[in-house]
């Protein structure tokens, strides 16, 4: 008897190289930033697939391969989501604040730009108007428009 391809490891282990290699994809939005939560998605989806694949390797042998890359390929899904998770839960909290940046509700500094008309505007000349402080909104746009 033929023995059939085990698709749920091979399935499995891509599913977690994605989820870990796709951090920097779903970083770009607020709603994933703070919590990788759909990395973690995918690595609780490819886990799944890799015990699936495991359970059917182990449980009928005679049918399904995968023992040996099974095994392979869970150790290291293993170890990639282990690596991941040290490093979004402890490593990147260890990066310091910046010493200069004005904390929240302080303040900004004082500073001078060009406009879209090419004229300087200090912020502080927008903070003081003719009829008493008003409101700024500071709005930061990388690139250009």
């Amino acid at each position: 008897m033929k023995r059939r391809w085990n698709w749920p490891i091979w399935v499995g282990f891509v599913v977690v190289v994605i989820g870990l290699f796709s951090y920097e994809f779903f970083a770009r939005f607020p709603i994933t930033r703070d919590f990788p939560w759909a990395n973690f998605l995918l690595f609780g989806i490819g886990l799944a697939l890799l015990v699936v694949g495991l359970f059917r390797a182990f449980g009928r042998p005679q049918v399904y391969r995968g023992q040996i890359f099974g095994s392979i390929f869970a150790a290291m899904a293993v170890l990639f989501v282990a690596f991941f998770s040290y490093v979004i839960f402890y490593v990147l909290h260890q990066v310091p604040a910046s010493a200069g940046a004005p904390r929240v509700g302080q303040r900004a500094p004082d500073f001078l730009l060009l406009n879209q008309n090419g004229k300087p505007v200090g912020l502080g000349d927008l903070l003081r108007g003719p009829s008493g402080p008003k409101p700024v909104a500071l709005i930061f746009y990388r690139g250009f428009w």
